[in-house]
C-alpha cells in the first residue's frame, strides 16, 4: 500500500487504528484499508455503529453549546481523534472567538492533522498524550500555556475511555484530571456501554477491536455514573447520547440503537 503525503513514517498503516475507524464511521478520508476491514467488521457485528459515532459527534457539539452558554471558555478535549467537521474549537470559537482549546490524542495521524487546521489558530493547540497520563497531559508546557486552572475548564473524554481498561483504574484517571480543576469546571463523558444489548453482540463488538491498537472495553450505566464521582451530573443524567438533551424529540427516536452513552457533570465547591 503506498503510504499518502500525510501519514507520518512512524506509524503502522496495516494495523487499524481506533481513531482511523472513528473517522470512517463519520465520512472522513484519513484511514486506510485496514482500517475500513476492520470498521466493516464492526458494523457487520452492530448495523448501528456509524450512525452512534454520528449520533456521539451531536452530544459533543450539544454539550459544548451548553457549556460555551454557561460561561465556558476553556476546554480540555482529551481523546479528540482525527480533525472532522463538528470539533469543539469550530463550535466554541464559533459562539465566543475568545474560546481556548486544547486537544490532547496519543494517534500520530490524528496529532499531524490536527497539528495543520490549528496551525493559524493562536485560541488552540493540540499535544501528543495518552489519557492514562493524566499527570503529563497536566504538565504539558502547553496545556499549561494556554489554560488557566484557576478558572473552570470543562474536560471532554467523549468517545475514548472504552479504550482504557480496567487495569488503567479509569476512576484514577478522572479522579486525577477533577483535582486539577476549578469549581465550576464540567466534565464531559461518553463511551460504548452493552445496555440492552445481547451477549453475542458484546462478545462480537470486542472480538473486532481486539484486532486494533486498542482494545474495547464496554460499561454499563452504573459504572459510568461513578465515574462521575465528585461531579454533580447535569439533567438528564446518564443516557444513550440521543438523549442528552436532543435538539427535537426527534432526534431522540434512535436512542433505543444507541451504543453510546454520556453524560455531563459540574464540579461544585
Amino acid at each position: 500500500m503506498q503510504r499518502p503525503d500525510w501519514a507520518p513514517e512512524t506509524i503502522d498503516i496495516e494495523r487499524p487504528s481506533v481513531a482511523r475507524m472513528y473517522d470512517y464511521y463519520l465520512g472522513g478520508s484519513h484511514n486506510f484499508a485496514a482500517d475500513r476491514a476492520a470498521a466493516q467488521a464492526m458494523v457487520a457485528a452492530v448495523p448501528e455503529a456509524p450512525l452512534m459515532a454520528q449520533a456521539n459527534r451531536a452530544f459533543l457539539r450539544r454539550a459544548v453549546h451548553h457549556l460555551a452558554g454557561a460561561g465556558i471558555r476553556q476546554f480540555l478535549d482529551i481523546g479528540s481523534g482525527i480533525p472532522t467537521v463538528g470539533n469543539v474549537h469550530e463550535i466554541a470559537q464559533r459562539l465566543d472567538p475568545r474560546s481556548r482549546v486544547v486537544y490532547v490524542d496519543v494517534d500520530p495521524v490524528a496529532v499531524a492533522h490536527s497539528r495543520e487546521i490549528l496551525a493559524d489558530n493562536e485560541q488552540a493547540v493540540v499535544v501528543q498524550e495518552d489519557l492514562r497520563r493524566p499527570e503529563a497531559i497536566l504538565g504539558h508546557p502547553d496545556v499549561r500555556k494556554l489554560l488557566d486552572f484557576s478558572q473552570p475548564i470543562a474536560v471532554m473524554v467523549v468517545a475514548v475511555l472504552h479504550f482504557v481498561s480496567d487495569d488503567d483504574q479509569p476512576a484514577r484517571l478522572l479522579r486525577t484530571l477533577r483535582d486539577a480543576l476549578a469549581p465550576g469546571s464540567y466534565l464531559v463523558l461518553s463511551q460504548a456501554s452493552d445496555d440492552g444489548r445481547s451477549r453475542d453482540e458484546r462478545a462480537e463488538a470486542e472480538r473486532v477491536y481486539q484486532r486494533t491498537d486498542s482494545p474495547l472495553w464496554i460499561r454499563s450505566r452504573t459504572e459510568l455514573t461513578a465515574l462521575f464521582d465528585g461531579f454533580e451530573l447535569l439533567e438528564p443524567g446518564v443516557v444513550w447520547v440521543p438523549e442528552w438533551r436532543p435538539d427535537t424529540p426527534e432526534s431522540a427516536e434512535d436512542a433505543e440503537r444507541a451504543v453510546f452513552m454520556g453524560g455531563v457533570g459540574r464540579l461544585g465547591g
